[in-house]
């Protein structure tokens, strides 16, 4: 075995290269396609209505139970959580905390027969946009806990003896963390310094974690760290489920920031810290596996976040607009405005349709949804994000406001500004808009790569690629002419989505458009092959059209479930209606931006500016920044901090 030296040398971080990294996530994905995708075959040119249509349904009892549960949450976030106190004071109360606690609210996800309440993915989004519209920052603390924390990696991946020994305690009375990032690690995780080294029946910890969600007040934490090959060991990053009481771990800072002020996010430090070998998760080497399968579904707890969001955000623009007054009349009834109430109301009633929807299939497991999942974290926070900035415009002054300032000065103590700030984060956490850009499209070109990908490889022999040739020609050969016409160019092709306002245009334009993105795809991988990956801009054009086209899908599939239960039907009608032509709109610019940017003219200027050519473009200013480096030193060893953790009993 490995000798562990008493005071850990600061390994250099790993150095990789660009390709390196890349065959570290690609290791990481899930390779095969067991399970039919609606969203893969859109990017592939296919509309598979008939996997999402009719609009799959939880069974009584689960609609039961959370129904029931979510009744009992309501009540408890309006008589025992001040939204504006957490805000105030940057801290949940501890009673909150243990009154979520009794109410079973860390066990939503969790099965019952470990002490959790056993919710579907449904009822715990429900619930989650609920409890997040009264605190964000609990919202997120339970998200972290069940989402990405132990309990969902040990769900999927745990041993009985592990889901015994922690489940029943996360469902009821401890917290849990997740902990991969890093102060110089973030989306790229083959740079990982985190070590865990073999010692006997034990791993030896030691490393640096940066905004560790929860890790405050966590009593477990998933921690992703590097176990160095050698005998007996295949080596590679590593999941392990470590508590937070151990010896050798220190919180040295809760971190604070913009938005999410209740947020218990800190820098945690390990130095020596002994994790049994039974506490480790799956293989080694699986590490990053484990987190990317645990945030397929895992994901779409933030843009049930969004959708609460954006119920909140229509519910203030309603009735601001009809009270304020301007020229005569409800500042609702000028355009300018009403225009930003009619994108808040569509948009909310399309990202409710994508979330219900991508959950309910992950409840019923008969699509792989990694894809949609994806999709709806990276459109929710997009779209939320917007959202919310449009109400604070349709609010103006008041909307730049603070609560407590329009409280003390008399008026309703709207939080628009604080929803705005706690709201940009979602565009960063667990995965940000660029990086979803870059994971969707890797999936939407996963059938082009997979018979093409030896043929573009650089690195690859002239029989690798004539052997890839080979399969490519037979593959587009089948492919390529079904992407010439479809049911979109039949004038009557959907026709059950007519009920006095008439969605099929909408879903013959998805089809067609759908052919037209896949041709788009297939034009670009053949002019520009090895470098398509290059070309982030494109490729991120290329996903925003596929998660508009996914949103429209859902909003009618959701409009026509809706008319069919006689529960608001022509309203939904109306708003999907009003969605698919607004998002249309948006299509089509992306499709100009496509061939028609300034991508190439971007990419001089950025060469310029980091070569210094602009500097004299930086005068005239102060810069207001205190001392210190870019990135925190993360070397390993002791800690020399006070120890910030704490622990809520």
């Amino acid at each position: 075995m490995s000798a562990v030296p008493e005071t850990p040398a600061a390994p250099s971080r790993p150095t990789v290269t660009e390709r390196e990294a890349r065959e570290v996530a690609e290791a990481a994905r899930e390779q095969d396609w067991r399970k039919p995708s609606f969203a893969k075959e859109l990017f592939l040119g296919r509309f598979r209505l008939d996997l999402i249509h009719p609009h799959p349904l939880p069974a009584d009892e689960d609609v039961r139970r959370g129904e029931e549960f979510l009744a009992k949450l309501r009540d408890f976030c309006e008589t025992r959580v001040d939204g504006a106190l957490i805000e105030r004071e940057a801290r949940i109360p501890d009673e909150v905390i243990n009154g979520l606690k009794e109410l079973g609210a860390l066990g939503m996800k969790i099965d019952t027969k470990y002490g959790g309440l056993g919710l579907t993915q449904v009822y715990y989004n429900k619930a989650l946009a609920l409890v997040g519209s009264a605190s964000p920052a609990i919202g997120a603390l339970l998200s972290a806990h069940q989402s990405i924390g132990v309990p969902q990696p040990l769900k999927i991946f745990g041993t009985r003896e592990q889901k015994e020994t922690f489940l029943p305690r996360c469902a009821r009375t401890d917290i849990s963390a997740f902990l991969l990032t890093e102060p110089d690690v973030g989306s790229d995780p083959a740079r990982l310094a985190t070590m865990a080294v073999p010692e006997g029946d034990h791993y030896v910890l030691d490393g640096v974690k940066l905004w560790t969600t929860n890790g405050v007040v966590a009593d477990l934490l998933v921690v992703m760290a590097r176990v160095p090959k050698s005998e007996g060991h295949r080596g590679g990053i590593t999941a392990f489920v470590v508590e937070a009481d151990s010896e050798g771990v220190t919180v040295e800072n809760r971190n604070a920031f913009m938005g999410l002020r209740g947020l218990e996010n800190g820098v945690t430090r390990f130095h020596r810290v002994r994790v049994p070998a039974s506490h480790r998760i799956g293989e080694e080497g699986q590490g990053l596996k484990i987190a990317l399968t645990t945030l397929n579904t895992g994901r779409l707890s933030l843009p049930a976040m969004c959708v609460g969001a954006g119920k909140w955000c229509l519910k203030i623009a309603r009735e601001w607009s009809a009270e304020r007054e301007q020229w005569g009349k409800p500042v609702a009834l000028h355009e300018a405005v009403g225009s930003k109430i009619a994108f808040i109301a569509a948009t909310t009633f399309a990202l409710e349709a994508v979330v219900d929807l991508s959950s309910q299939m992950a409840d019923e497991n008969r699509n792989d949804i990694r894809i949609e999942a994806a999709l709806a974290k990276l459109y929710g926070s997009e779209m939320a994000w917007l959202m919310a900035d449009e109400l604070v415009q349709i609010r103006g002054g008041r909307g730049f406001e603070t609560a407590d300032s329009l409280r003390d000065r008399g008026e309703r103590a709207v939080p628009a500004e604080q929803m705005l700030r706690d709201l940009r984060i979602n565009r960063i956490f667990e995965g940000s808009t660029e990086i979803m850009h870059l994971l969707i499209a890797r999936e939407a070109v996963d059938a082009h790569l997979s018979v093409a990908g030896d043929l573009i490889d650089p690195d690859k022999t002239l029989g690798d690629k004539a052997r890839a040739g080979a399969n490519a020609g037979v593959f587009y050969a089948k492919w390529l002419p079904k992407l010439v016409a479809g049911p979109g160019q039949l004038p009557g092709a959907y026709g059950d989505f007519k009920h006095g306002i008439d969605l099929s245009p909408h879903l013959r334009y998805v089809e067609r458009t759908s052919r037209k993105l896949a041709r788009s795809t297939f034009y670009a991988m053949s002019r520009w092959q090895g470098r398509m990956e290059t070309k982030q801009g494109f490729l991120g054009r290329i996903v925003d059209i596929g998660a508009e086209l996914f949103a429209m899908s859902a909003a009618c599939v959701r409009a026509e479930l809706l008319r069919g239960r006689g529960d608001h039907g022509r309203e939904a009608y109306q708003l999907a209606d009003a969605f698919c032509r607004q998002a249309r709109l948006r299509v089509e610019e992306l499709f100009g931006r496509l061939w028609s940017n300034t991508d190439d003219l971007d990419r001089k200027v950025v060469k310029n500016v980091l070569g210094g050519s602009y500097t004299w473009l930086e005068d005239g200013v102060i810069d207001p920044s205190g001392e210190g480096p870019w990135i925190a030193d993360a070397a390993p060893g002791p800690s020399a901090r006070e120890n910030v953790r704490r622990p809520i009993r």
